[in-house]
């Protein structure tokens, strides 16, 4: 079974800096600790993928109605306190080891090496419908 783990900032979190205020000694931390969650996950053989993304700031909305030119605008609005910052893709034999994955990834250290509790959100990927051929 595959599983989108959405990794969100939160200032609701158990920290409260933004990572553009940690220290380069605790970003290190931070990347290192997804690093070796990455490489556990990859030995184990239940990594598809993971990713970081690009702060909100980089982002663009992007809507078409299939009939004009698509509109593309600034996208999520500085007033914004949550954001998407990456995801794992996983797939494994079940429900609880996605949960269990997830609460090893909330645990990422932050300032002062302290666990951040970041909101991880648990997502089953659905495969397309069959179809009659």
């Amino acid at each position: 079974m595959k599983y989108m783990l959405l990794k969100t900032y939160s200032p609701a979190a158990h920290c409260d800096t933004p990572i553009t205020e940690w220290s380069p000694e605790e970003i290190q931390a931070h990347i290192d600790f997804q690093r070796a969650l990455g490489a556990e996950l990859a030995k184990s053989g239940e990594l598809v993928d993971a990713q970081g993304l690009a702060g909100p700031e980089q982002a663009v909305l992007v809507s078409s109605d299939g009939r004009s030119a698509p509109v593309v605008t600034d996208g999520p609005f500085p007033e914004t306190k949550e954001f998407l910052a990456g995801y794992w893709l996983v797939d494994v034999d079940s429900p609880e080891r996605a949960l269990e994955i997830a609460a090893r990834a909330s645990e990422g250290p932050g300032p002062g090496g302290k666990p951040i509790g970041e909101h991880i959100e648990v997502r089953a990927v659905m495969g397309a419908p069959a179809t009659e051929q």
